[in-house]
């Protein structure tokens, strides 16, 4: 009997010219095949995420490794339930603040089947499992391990970045076009082609400066920016990050260590003023009305008396809970002073966003549940990475 390596590339030669093309084998994983569909279709994914490694040798890198992993998963028999599945969809579609639902008609809108996503969440749940069954009891954290970590995170040294932005509005009718100008700005090869850049396209205040930030505290940054900066070298630019209304673009200028211990941030207190008119001369001058009526975020009750609850809103929330956008603001703020540079409801909603004040993250506040559950975590991923490097190693992988 043929075996199934051996079947899809007969049934590849076997294609009529017409089916070629869209199916052709790009890889062969052992008695598997990745096709050139499910490169475009990850490639598509990638980007309507704005992820990084969306290049076409890196999705396939990618769905190699997910070959191996679904291989290893077949093996020891392991089968996921649809609500398993279902409930990884929607854990998945929450980190985008949508429903299945929505989430799952976006990725189709933009091209991506819902077969394929089904697949990839199908993977990455099972992959955990199996990971966690097999490595799971090997993995027990010490007291000492915990007090270690709880010290090396109260006397490392902080990090700060010398950084430059560039934020598009981009309502529905110009998004395809500010897509376009983005991808040219990521390409940008200096500072001071960035600079060009902000001073014609950025809507923020420092677009006059060329973009250009003081030094930051890396902590004081969203944490989803902050491992894509660290992987930067001074003078690369991020890919293009989708943000409500806009996308966002950063260049590294300089890091250095500042020698004093980083500073954590259990919370961020914010208030976010809501002003019809988005960034048009009528909008933005209300809210130049309101900031020279409010030196602290208590003001902004005044501000609203008489008007909608929801025309205000105050709170205080973790650094991971906040909107991506929200918090690249904040990390521009001190308490008391307020950014204008954000919009809702398509862009005819103007944000007046003023920082209240910044909560330390103490370390003896810190659960150490959870900081033996960050240890497990890590030495787990260890193994995980370790286990998908040996069967990559003994895997039979052939480009056509």
């Amino acid at each position: 009997m043929k075996s199934i390596f051996a079947f899809v590339v007969a049934m590849a030669v076997a294609q009529p010219l017409a089916a070629q093309g869209l199916f052709d084998p790009v890889v062969f994983v052992n008695d598997t095949v990745v096709t050139e569909y499910e490169v475009d279709q990850r490639t598509t994914f990638l980007r309507l995420l704005n992820a990084p490694g969306s290049g076409r040798q890196d999705v396939v890198d990618t769905l190699i490794n997910e070959r191996l992993q679904a291989q290893a998963i077949a093996a020891v028999g392991l089968e996921l339930t649809d609500e398993e599945i279902d409930t990884g969809i929607e854990e998945f579609a929450g980190r985008a603040n949508m429903t299945k639902d929505q989430f799952l008609a976006a990725l189709i809108e933009g091209g991506v089947a819902e077969e394929t996503f089904r697949d990839f969440v199908e993977v990455g749940v099972a992959w955990r499992e199996l990971i966690g069954a097999r490595f799971g009891a090997r993995v027990q954290i010490t007291e000492a391990e915990i007090d270690r970590a709880l010290g090396a995170a109260g006397g490392t040294s902080g990090v700060r970045v010398l950084v430059s932005e560039i934020i598009i509005p981009a309502p529905p009718e110009r998004k395809a076009d500010v897509d376009e100008i983005a991808q040219e700005i990521a390409a940008s090869t200096s500072t001071e082609e960035f600079s060009n850049y902000a001073r014609e396209f950025s809507a923020t205040a420092s677009r006059d400066a060329g973009g250009r930030l003081p030094w930051q505290e890396l902590n004081n940054l969203p944490p989803v920016l902050r491992p894509i900066l660290l992987s930067l070298a001074p003078g690369e630019v991020t890919e293009p990050l989708s943000i409500p209304n806009a996308v966002a673009l950063f260049q590294l200028r300089d890091i250095e260590e500042t020698g004093t211990p980083a500073r954590e941030y259990a919370a961020i207190e914010y208030a976010a003023y809501y002003i019809p008119g988005g960034r048009t001369p009528a909008g933005l001058a209300a809210a130049e009305k309101v900031r020279a009526r409010v030196d602290v975020c208590d003001d902004l009750y005044g501000v609203a008396q008489g008007q909608p609850e929801e025309v205000l809103e105050r709170g205080s929330k973790p650094p991971s809970e906040i909107p991506q956008d929200i918090a690249i603001e904040l990390s521009k703020l001190d308490p008391g002073e307020v950014s204008t540079t954000l919009t809702r409801a398509n862009g005819e909603t103007l944000v007046f966003l003023m920082m209240c004040g910044r909560t330390s993250a103490v370390n003896e506040d810190v659960a150490r549940e959870d900081v033996a559950g960050a240890l497990r975590s890590s030495r787990i991923s260890a193994y995980a990475e370790g286990f998908l490097d040996q069967l990559r190693a003994d895997a039979r992988i052939v480009t056509p």
